[in-house]
């Protein structure tokens, strides 16, 4: 998901970027789920020129406290992005120990327990976050994927209807409410996703995802705007790491297991890690694996 739910470092160096380099390449293969083959996207060097200089900083220069909780926050979000989950939480922890008040550090830290399966605490380092800053909207959304996953759908609902209201042209939004909602009523879900439409952007790519979930759009149309109006080298595994996520929710709730299982298999091998899309795929499949070999 594109729009600052990727989760990006804020450089304290001058100069210092963050940048990942890959490409995606399609071939035609014998089912809807061969056709589109993923190259996973890799480190760029610069990642690790980056990473080099905040770990002589941090071994070396001295700093101030609120310093010292900025760069182990910004080296822990570049973990993060190559997925290096146990070596950021050491450092947003760091963070946090030099700061309290850090909500960024919280909201990763939510993350990973409900990635995890820890759901009470990541309500709790949620609260924290909008405790510590009430203006921060994703964490209605994180909060909101816990108690989803928490099977809490209601105030998962709740939040995801906060989240939304706050940028209701934005197409991410819509599905994750209707994905929140339709957990609870199908049908008024997608009633919903119909009225919320109108409202997004026309030519935004999230729409697209928007209109195969109302039946407007083909996967092979999916597939195909998923190649049209790219501005980064990285956004084509970006927006297929989306679309398979989303294919996959429509295929498990219609019953397609082995092809949501297949779908959610090839999110996760565009390796964009600080995607929610690729962060929550792994949930998924374990879900849909225990349910497939339950019907057995």
């Amino acid at each position: 998901m594109n729009q600052k739910i990727r989760t990006t470092a804020i450089a304290v160096l001058a100069g210092m970027s963050l940048f990942l380099t890959g490409c995606v390449s399609t071939q035609s293969g014998g089912s809807e789920q061969g056709k589109v083959m993923v190259e996973p996207v890799m480190p760029d060097y610069k990642l690790e020129i980056t990473l080099a200089k905040l770990n002589e900083i941090l071994s070396s220069a001295d700093l101030t406290q609120k310093q010292k909780a900025r760069f182990h926050y910004d080296r822990g979000v570049i973990y993060d992005s190559v997925g290096l989950r146990i070596l950021s939480r050491i450092d947003f922890h760091q963070a946090l120990k030099f700061q309290p008040d850090l909500a960024d550090a919280y909201n990763f830290i939510g993350i990973y327990y409900t990635q995890e399966g820890q759901f009470e605490s990541a309500y709790e380092a949620f609260d924290a976050v909008l405790e510590l800053s009430p203006e921060y909207d994703y964490a209605y959304l994180n909060r909101g994927i816990a108690l989803y996953y928490g099977e809490r759908y209601a105030l998962a609902v709740a939040d995801m209807q906060s989240f939304y209201a706050l940028d209701p042209k934005d197409g991410y939004r819509a599905l994750w409410l209707y994905l929140t909602q339709s957990a609870q009523d199908p049908q008024q879900a997608k009633a919903n996703l119909a009225m919320s439409q109108p409202e997004l952007a026309p030519n935004a790519w999230s729409s697209v995802l928007v209109g195969f979930y109302l039946g407007e759009k083909s996967r092979a149309e999916v597939f195909a705007a998923a190649k049209v109006g790219l501005s980064h080298p990285n956004e084509y595994a970006e927006r297929l790491c989306e679309a398979y996520f989303y294919l996959a929710k429509i295929a498990q709730e219609q019953g397609q297991y082995s092809d949501a299982a297949n779908y959610f298999r090839l999110a996760l091998a565009t390796n964009i890690y600080d995607f929610v899309e690729h962060r929550y795929a792994r949930i998924e499949l374990a879900k849909l694996n225990m349910l497939m070999h339950q019907e057995q």
